[in-house]
């Protein structure tokens, strides 16, 4: 998910930096009025969002939540995000890739996102996942070959919304033969993954340096 383009609540004792103060005293760079829309989108943030992940699974897991995402909200998402990883066996890879038989149970599943196309995209990436000639971790953080990448911005709109990095992977991707992994999709999927760390200066999720 891309960082929201909302003008958040300056916190006290910094003026350069876009955050605000939550209920708890920590400073976010996500404002209130959205991070309160579910608990689980609090723990996305303080957890997840730009934190470095390396397991082939859960990597799998947050590409298919991109393409899911595509036209729709985050909150949407993350509201049905245990209802989608039920219904597609917790995007165990080898599972998702043999899963267009149950093409019909997931279109009659209505706790999850119910887009044939964006179905059809995740069975079809896993295939193309396994058909890698190295593990889907391996093969996603060859794209950030000195690592993670701390961009610490000041405010969301020195946030992109896709780089040229980005735009890279996507042209790779979709040469591999993967679907739903445009620009935009895939810097956010960056975002998600810890390939780089988009929180605010003053945010607490945000490292002191940049690299």
């Amino acid at each position: 998910m891309g960082v929201e383009k909302q003008a958040a609540e300056t916190g006290s004792g910094d003026t350069n930096a876009q955050t605000t103060i939550h209920h708890d005293g920590l400073h976010r760079c996500w404002p209130e009025s959205y991070l309160s829309l579910s608990h689980d989108m609090l723990v996305y943030h303080d957890t997840e969002w730009g934190t470095p992940c390396y397991d082939s699974q859960a990597l799998f897991e947050r590409l298919a939540l991109e393409a899911m995402q595509a036209g729709l909200s985050w909150n949407t998402i993350i509201n049905k995000r245990k209802a989608i990883d039920a219904a597609f066996h917790d995007f165990d890879i080898k599972q998702v890739a043999q899963m267009e038989p149950e093409i019909p149970r997931l279109m009659n599943d209505v706790a999850i996102i119910r887009n044939r196309r964006k179905i059809e995209a995740i069975i079809h990436n896993a295939q193309v996942a396994l058909d890698l000639d190295m593990p889907f971790s391996e093969y996603i953080w060859s794209f950030a070959p000195d690592g993670p990448r701390v961009n610490r911005p000041k405010s969301p709109e020195e946030v992109p919304a896709v780089t040229k990095e980005s735009t890279d992977m996507s042209k790779a991707m979709k040469k591999a033969g993967f679907k739903f992994v445009g620009p935009t999709t895939i810097y956010a999927y960056m975002q998600s993954m810890g390939i780089v760390n988009d929180h605010l200066q003053g945010c607490f999720r945000c490292p002191e340096t940049g690299n």
